[in-house]
């Protein structure tokens, strides 16, 4: 990968469309530990396109049985957050 596209950063809306899923579903990738976002001084998140495509990676070997043996929170639905 070359040097610029490891220091291209993507608002949250971009990251969403680059990996095809929706923010809600990008958000709650985040909340199960899968992405950690750089944050603007104004707290809005920016994700690396190298990181992006790390967790693309990784994902592809993606268990529900192995998330949920971590304790990740596995259901995506409105409200089903901790204290939701």
């Amino acid at each position: 990968m070359s040097h610029q596209a490891e220091r291209r950063l993507l608002t949250a809306k971009q990251a969403a469309a680059y990996l095809g899923i929706g923010l809600y579903t990008l958000k709650k990738i985040e909340y199960a530990g899968y992405l950690k976002p750089y944050r603007t001084p104004g707290g809005h998140r920016r994700y690396s396109q190298q990181m992006l495509d790390d967790y693309l990676e990784k994902s592809i070997g993606f268990s529900y049985k192995r998330a949920a043996s971590e304790g990740k929170n596995l259901d995506f639905r409105p409200g089903s957050e901790k204290g939701g």
